[in-house]
């Protein structure tokens, strides 16, 4: 039986070299990639490809996490909502989608009576375009009126 033995190449020992002071500049800025890392070795005289740089990099374990995207506190109080009273006073609205057996995508809006939790109206299609919100919205006005008339 043969078995492949890998030969030590011709570079080994500049690698190591390579890998030291690799080591040695990833420590010193943590935040730098190995592109940056490059550049700084080009900087300092070393005649190395990029590619060999990454090899090397991957190799230490030199990757550097990426950092956690951070959440904007929003800037003014958040004011709580007056107690509910009576039915037609205050909607809520949804828009939900899902997709079919075969791939179709469906989109649903349910309006939603906060008060009575009476589900006004869900309309299902394909396609929902503000128009078509907008309708049914003045048809639940018309049909049902709501307490707060006087602020639309």
């Amino acid at each position: 039986m043969l078995r492949y033995r890998p030969r030590g190449t011709r570079f080994a020992e500049a690698n190591e070299h390579l890998r030291v002071r690799l080591r040695e500049l990833a420590e010193d800025r943590r935040r730098w990639g190995y592109r940056r890392l490059h550049v700084l070795l080009q900087r300092e005289g070393w005649a190395v490809n990029s590619k060999r740089v990454y090899r090397i990099y991957v190799e230490e374990k030199l990757m550097v996490r990426r950092r956690k995207r951070r959440r904007r506190i929003c800037a003014q109080a958040r004011v709580l909502l007056a107690a509910l009273a009576r039915k037609n006073e205050t909607w809520t609205m949804d828009f939900l989608h899902d997709a079919l057996a075969f791939g179709r995508k469906v989109r649903t809006l349910s309006v939603e009576d906060a008060f009575t939790r009476e589900m006004l109206a869900i309309e299902v299609d394909t396609s929902l375009p503000a128009l078509r919100v907008v309708r049914v919205l003045e048809e639940l006005r018309t049909e049902r009126g709501f307490a707060g008339a006087n602020r639309y």
